[in-house]
């Protein structure tokens, strides 16, 4: 009997363990890995761009610009380049369209582009290039070198006073100078005038001579020629899209041109002390980066200018004229 009853134990021992092998344990669910986060698009900026009119050195300006935006931002800027052909009122129209489609920033290149984007708008920053006197530009009385509010750039205004003496150096002998520029430039006019009172200082009889556009620009021309030795011409855009006038005038009457920048000197001209003006767009490219990204505010950037000066000179003109350079000046490309 106890035998039986052992092995109905052993037997229900067994069954027991069986059923507890047979049970399934419950598994814990597994783990979601965690979802890598998705990678924040890069923001995207639009920027206008309003240059007055083509030409050599605005031209190089407007694409150091690009190339800067382009650099620091690569992939994140839409840019809208628009050229108002040297009609002043168009680039109003420029600026006003910008305006319209709500761009990021304006670059105006040239005096006339920064005066319109000025009147039209206090709210989008402005970056000027090529432009010579900021304060003369904007009537702006003590300018301190930074404008404020939505309004900053480079400036392309070269040592005036070494240019007066460029004109020394090269031509010692000479007795009247005259001083060709477009009276609808402001800065134009700014640059005569410091220029005609540094000649003053030198001992030379120093003529100012205006045109209003490039229609009397032929006939204003001729008349300095008549009375002068040598002819001046500062960082005028009308005259940069218009050196072929000049040259053909001056260069038959053997009168030499002095310029203010080396396209116009490239033209026209026997020599210059020049910047580099896509050095300028460059810079000025780079201040727009940071004024898009929120690095820099704009209203405190001060107005940057050029590091350094080059002396040029017009292997050509100067060979036509008999014109002799000192050995430190460069020839232009």
């Amino acid at each position: 009997m106890k035998k039986k009853l052992l092995a109905l134990a052993l037997a229900a021992v067994m069954v027991l363990s069986l059923a507890a092998c047979g049970a399934k344990k419950e598994e814990a669910p597994a783990e979601t890995p965690a979802e890598t986060p998705a990678e924040t698009p890069a923001e995207t900026y639009t920027v206008g761009i309003c240059q007055l009119v083509q030409h050599v050195a605005l031209d190089a300006a407007t694409q150091g610009f690009i190339d800067a935006l382009n650099e620091k931002l690569p992939g994140q800027v839409e840019i809208d380049s628009q050229n108002a052909s040297n009609d002043i009122p168009m680039c109003s129209t420029i600026v006003n369209q910008f305006i319209a489609a709500d761009v990021d920033l304006i670059m105006c290149n040239a005096t006339p582009a920064l005066q319109a984007a000025a009147a039209a708008t206090t709210t989008i920053p402005i970056l000027g290039t090529s432009v010579t006197e900021y304060g003369v530009a904007l009537g702006i009385e003590n300018f301190s070198g930074t404008v404020g509010g939505n309004i900053s750039g480079t400036s392309d205004l070269a040592p005036l006073d070494q240019q007066a003496a460029m004109i020394q150096e090269l031509f010692p002998d000479a007795k009247n100078v005259g001083l060709i520029y477009c009276s609808a430039e402001a800065n134009s006019q700014y640059q005569v005038d410091v220029v005609k009172a540094e000649l003053e200082k030198l001992g030379y009889t120093a003529t100012l001579y205006s045109f209003s556009d490039s229609n009397d620009l032929a006939a204003v021309t001729e008349s300095a020629v008549a009375a002068s030795d040598v002819i001046y011409v500062p960082t005028d855009n009308t005259v940069a899209a218009n050196t072929g006038i000049i040259d053909n005038i001056c260069r038959p009457a053997g009168i030499p041109v002095v310029a203010g920048e080396e396209g116009i000197a490239g033209g026209c001209g026997v020599a210059t002390l020049s910047i580099s003006y896509y050095d300028i767009g460059y810079k000025t490219g780079e201040m727009a980066a940071q004024v898009l990204t929120g690095e820099a505010d704009i209203s405190t950037m001060a107005i940057e200018y050029a590091p350094q000066f080059t002396k040029k000179y017009n292997a050509d003109i100067c060979a036509d004229l008999n014109v002799t350079i000192p050995s430190d000046y460069v020839v232009i490309e």
